[in-house]
């Protein structure tokens, strides 16, 4: 029987924390483990894959949401060719229905490539509860009990890891996605996307936390019951 493949996209920071999330036990004889790379451009792999993994990283490029071309925290160059490469993934994963998983920045492109927009910074005192310090900031979790998020995790609540200086801006979300999990944090913000209505659509998820490198990540359903779930996803696509 041939290999599901589970397409990991190529990310300047930390890589391997994604890929060392789906164990030996997860992928068992099923699934393997595709690296999808703009530096590679192997980009007939996408099209092999059954499952597809946005990973966090550096700034999407302001211009593709109209963004502004100067802030905090802006990065020294952008990577406008990894935008290019992972539109294309979210692309395909549309047309042929396959299942994604959006982790930070992954979750903020999605969002922009459906036509939303996020605040290139979140400003100073939002800052000092969500973007990484020498480790992780840590907030508790309001999840929506209409979402798919919380079917997969039972939870209402949770706590979740928090390395980010930029949004989904709440009056900007892209077409047909909601909003399914908030930070319990005074600035209220967008922790969790999905599709509105997903009629006709394969599983899409996106997440504001890094579920791939959370502590205690094997016993909070924050992330493994998101990845049990993924691992189903990917195995039931139907080529």
């Amino acid at each position: 029987m041939m290999k599901r493949k589970l397409g990991i996209s190529y990310t300047e920071a930390n890589f391997q924390n994604y890929w060392n999330w789906f164990t030996p036990e997860d992928l068992g004889d099923d699934i393997e483990l595709v690296e999808l790379s703009f530096e590679k451009n192997n980009k007939a792999d996408i099209e092999k894959c059954d499952g597809f993994v946005l990973t966090g990283g550096i700034d999407v490029l302001p211009e593709i949401y109209g963004g502004a071309e100067e802030y905090p925290y802006k990065p020294d160059a952008f990577l406008p060719e990894r935008d290019e490469f992972e539109r294309l993934i979210y692309e395909y994963s549309q047309k042929a229905k396959v299942a994604v998983l959006g982790i930070c920045r992954g979750m903020q492109y999605i969002n922009i490539l459906e036509g939303g927009t996020v605040f290139e910074d979140n400003g100073e005192q939002v800052n000092k509860l969500h973007k990484k310090g020498v480790e992780d900031k840590i907030h508790g979790l309001n999840i929506h009990k209409d979402s798919l998020l919380y079917r997969i995790t039972g939870n209402e609540v949770g706590e979740v890891n928090s390395a980010h200086h930029q949004a989904v801006k709440p009056g900007d979300l892209g077409t047909n996605l909601m909003v399914s999990a908030t930070s319990d944090t005074p600035d209220g913000l967008i922790e969790g996307l999905e599709f509105k209505d997903k009629t006709g659509k394969a599983f899409m998820l996106g997440v504001q936390w890094h579920p791939e490198r959370m502590k205690e990540k094997e016993h909070n359903p924050l992330s493994q019951k998101i990845k049990e779930q993924f691992i189903k996803e990917v195995k039931n696509h139907k080529r």
